[in-house]
């Protein structure tokens, strides 16, 4: 006993309560990674990833890279995203196009929509140049070269059309798209036409529109260098098909003949 003022205490330490077995918390130990489940088509206990017209309403809001993994999963889930309205779905979804014409060569074409898979097509006339294109179109002078397959300036004389890299998204909403194969850019793009439709003259990759373009330059060859069919081609062919270059060349040796006194 202790004495504290005029009272005593007893010489007692009061511990504090202690916590009941039932109320100790025990921390689930973590899961490891093969006790998670995975869902999968295969898994009968998930039959909706089997069921057709539902993995359509899925695959219908995929968009193109989805799509395309989903192809991988198994040979239902293949035949379901290769279908080719859900392709062209997705493929005009994210720029909002009225519109898909054509076939492509191969179905790797649907597996990229990027603006670079668009281009529009210019019909040219006798005072178009690359230059003035570009700045018509708001795009570069090199871009242009490159969709058209162009070394220089000069392709345009060969030419009915060009290409023209999109460089606004806008021009696409609404707008109707042709899966063409160019003949001259060789390679295949979706083209849109900001006035009317495809001419089958000009977008027909085959060899007759080729030679029209080059015949067309024979002529004006010939008429310019007041010579006759072979001679122009002769210089046509030395000079890549430069007309401008074929013409410098007919320059140079004529000159020289007449220094020669050949002339």
């Amino acid at each position: 006993m202790e004495c504290c003022g005029n009272k005593f205490v007893d010489d007692h330490i009061i511990q504090p309560p202690s916590t009941p077995a039932s109320l100790h918390l025990e921390t689930p130990p973590p899961k490891h990674g093969s006790d998670v489940a995975v869902l999968s088509p295969m898994d009968s206990d998930f039959e909706a990833l089997a069921c057709k017209d539902v993995l359509r309403t899925i695959f219908e809001d995929l968009p193109l890279a989805d799509l395309a993994r989903a192809a991988c999963v198994c040979r239902l889930w293949f035949l379901l995203a290769s279908d080719r309205e859900l392709q062209t779905r997705a493929f005009r979804s994210p720029w909002k196009l009225k519109e898909v014409v054509g076939n492509p060569s191969s179905a790797a074409f649907w597996r990229d929509n990027g603006l670079g898979r668009f281009a529009i097509s210019h019909r040219l006339v006798r005072a178009d140049s690359v230059a003035s294109l570009a700045v018509k179109y708001s795009v570069q002078v090199m871009d242009i070269k490159r969709l058209n397959n162009m070394m220089s300036d000069h392709g345009i004389y060969s030419r009915e059309r060009l290409l023209i890299p999109v460089s606004n998204p806008n021009l696409l909403i609404g707008g109707t798209c042709y899966i063409e194969l160019d003949a001259y850019a060789k390679r295949e793009v979706a083209v849109l036409y900001l006035e009317g439709g495809p001419d089958p003259k000009v977008n027909c990759p085959n060899r007759a529109s080729s030679d029209q373009g080059k015949r067309r330059i024979i002529d004006s060859l010939k008429r310019s260098m007041q010579v006759d069919d072979g001679t122009a081609q002769y210089y046509l062919s030395i000079s890549d098909g430069d007309p401008r270059a074929a013409l410098t060349e007919f320059s140079e040796d004529l000159r020289w003949e007449r220094q020669a006194g050949l002339a």
